[in-house]
């Protein structure tokens, strides 16, 4: 690859007390096969050993920012965008990291017509799962309009967009004016940004490869109940939806909550939700739901012996 013409790609990396993550998320930059990147680490004040290990690395590629984000995590990563001096934005968080040749796949698959472009993560989980949450892939191909795909299609469908898969045009996210700061959308921001890409481009580009890992463990967005920063994430957006697509919607956060709640042992709150998503969703979920209530039941019968 001739690397003197390809496009400098800025890789926003924020932190927070993730010492013992980010060198590995450092290394699977630096270790890229395609070398024109800058990474923009942004580091909300960490109280650990982060500052120790920012100063390992002896890269001139990699910037080193601190900021107060107050728990709001777009104000790291608009920082991180605002410095930036790539043409190209891709996101990593610090807990995260990519395969060596993530960088020179995904530009070899971009195009002038291109102003997204993500792929398949691999989920690690710290700790053994659940029966019940095999996932192993974020990732799946989005059909136009992109737009009310991302809206009604994640659940049923699988997680579309994981953060650290995506690359996307600076230029897109300044239209948006960045990423909200808003406090109600955390843990939901990038998925709020990814709707307001699509509203204003189709050119989405799916690359169908696990480039990445995504690592679950005990302080990860998963282990809240997403539905929450979902419904204000898709609050703006629900005018384009007919009816029937607006229902879909309140299954897919009812599944959300529940799944949440089940897993925290929130089982009545649990139930009432999956009763609503065996009333009104797909078959897919309809499945999954009843087995869960079926649990609930089982294990609130036991109590009672």
């Amino acid at each position: 690859m001739n690397f003197a013409s390809t496009p400098l790609v800025s890789v926003i990396i924020p932190t927070y007390n993730h010492a013992n993550f980010l060198g590995k998320a450092l290394e699977s930059v630096i270790n890229q096969t395609y070398s024109n990147w800058e990474a923009i680490v942004i580091d909300n004040q960490s109280t650990d050993q982060t500052n120790q290990v920012i100063g390992r690395f002896r890269d001139s590629r990699i910037k080193y920012y601190k900021i107060f984000n107050n728990g709001i995590i777009a104000k790291s990563r608009n920082l991180g965008i605002d410095v930036a001096k790539g043409e190209w934005i891709a996101f990593l968080d610090s807990d995260d990291w990519w395969i060596k040749e993530k960088l020179e796949i995904c530009f070899k698959n971009i195009n002038q017509k291109v102003d997204f472009i993500y792929h398949d993560l691999e989920i690690i989980y710290d700790k053994k799962k659940n029966f019940l949450n095999r996932k192993k892939i974020v990732g799946r191909q989005l059909y136009k309009p992109i737009l009310n795909d991302l809206l009604i299609g994640e659940i049923e469908k699988g997680n579309a967009i994981g953060n650290s898969s995506v690359i996307v045009r600076k230029e897109m996210l300044n239209k948006i004016g960045g990423i909200s700061e808003e406090e109600n959308l955390v843990a939901s921001e990038d998925f709020n940004t990814w709707l307001k890409i699509a509203k204003i481009t189709n050119e989405f580009k799916y690359i169908k490869r696990k480039l990445g890992f995504y690592l679950v463990h005990e302080n990860s967005a998963q282990r809240r109940d997403l539905s929450i920063p979902h419904r204000h994430a898709v609050t703006e957006f629900m005018q384009i939806l007919n009816n029937k697509q607006k229902l879909d919607l309140e299954v897919k956060l009812k599944y959300m909550s529940g799944s949440y709640n089940f897993l925290n042992k929130k089982y009545t709150k649990a139930k009432k939700d999956f009763i609503f998503v065996i009333k009104y969703g797909g078959i897919n979920l309809k499945l999954r739901s009843l087995l869960k209530t079926i649990i609930i039941i089982l294990k609130k019968n036991e109590k009672t012996k």
